[in-house]
């Protein structure tokens, strides 16, 4: 098929590279336009899909926008069969989800109608779902409303936003090469009236961990923002928790409650396995406290 791709992060980067180890003619990739990066945030940084489909040979478009007219007659004029879309960041307009022959595809990675919206994933994790997966949706003008030609399970089971991301993306890619090959064979069903959620899009506020809620939901945050990883402040500095386990003991919220960094929560306690202070590499809580003071009874701010 000729294929318009349409993605922007490292989720989507698995997608395209099924699409082109499947022997598809991807003609074109959109993405959103470079960004600036670095330690000074001066030099424009390409997208991971802007970066591999030039690896590949293929044309990159990044409007920053679809609304105008301009815009959305080079889209139609690429002829495609067909635009698949993973985790693009725009809105694609009527006229953009009506150009290809067989319209828009997009995959989506969570269990359709639950999240719906931009934070599939890590609401998921936050919520303790014990399973999602990922979706093939036929895309309509509602936010992620249309109906689903393919869908695949996996479990949560503990994993980090990063570790499912990786997994979905590998999922998602599969179950698009496989709708592809068969489009017939995976005809589009409407959406459950019921069940429907919405993942808002993540606040980086949300990154620091609420220690006045139950420590299996302070866990979960900790898995969610991994990366790039949820945090607590110690003596006025913020310090990542990467990885953490549920305690089961008591003392007052915020606090920590012996020497090897356990921290008391609303209910129970996180003990932290791996940190990072700011600049610092991944480390243990021993070496952590060789070179920080934090001695039980240390309250959190």
């Amino acid at each position: 098929m000729r294929i318009i791709f349409m993605g922007t992060p490292d989720f989507a980067v698995p997608v395209l590279d099924a699409l082109v180890e499947a022997g598809h003619d991807v003609i074109a990739a959109y993405s959103q336009p470079p960004r600036p990066g670095g330690r000074r945030g001066k030099a424009l940084v390409p997208s991971p899909v802007h970066a591999r489909a030039e690896m590949l040979g293929i044309p990159v478009r990044t409007p920053v926008s679809l609304k105008g007219a301009e815009a959305q007659a080079d889209f139609a004029a690429l002829a495609a069969d067909v635009a698949v879309v993973a985790a693009y960041g725009l809105i694609l307009p009527q006229a953009v989800l009506d150009a290809p022959v067989h319209g828009c595809l997009n995959v989506h990675a969570s269990l359709l109608p639950r999240w719906r919206g931009a934070a599939p994933i890590q609401r998921a994790i936050l919520a303790g779902d014990a399973d999602t997966g990922v979706c093939i949706m036929q895309m309509e003008a509602g936010l992620d409303t249309g109906p689903v030609r393919a869908e695949a399970r996996t479990t949560v089971d503990g994993k980090t936003a990063g570790a499912l991301t990786g997994e979905l993306a590998a999922i998602g890619a599969a179950l698009m090469v496989d709708v592809l090959a068969d489009l017939t064979g995976y005809p589009p069903v409407a959406q459950p009236g019921g069940g429907v959620t919405y993942a808002a899009k993540i606040d980086k506020s949300e990154w620091r961990i609420d220690l006045s809620d139950t420590a299996e939901a302070a866990a979960r945050q900790v898995r969610a923002f991994n990366p790039p990883g949820a945090y607590v402040e110690i003596a006025g500095e913020r310090v990542r928790i990467l990885a953490a386990e549920v305690v089961a003991t008591d003392g007052a919220p915020g606090t920590i409650i012996d020497n090897v960094l356990t921290i008391a929560c609303g209910t129970g306690a996180i003990r932290p396995t791996l940190v990072q202070r700011a600049g610092r590499g991944v480390m243990t809580p021993d070496e952590f406290l060789r070179g920080f003071s934090a001695p039980a009874g240390t309250r959190l701010a």
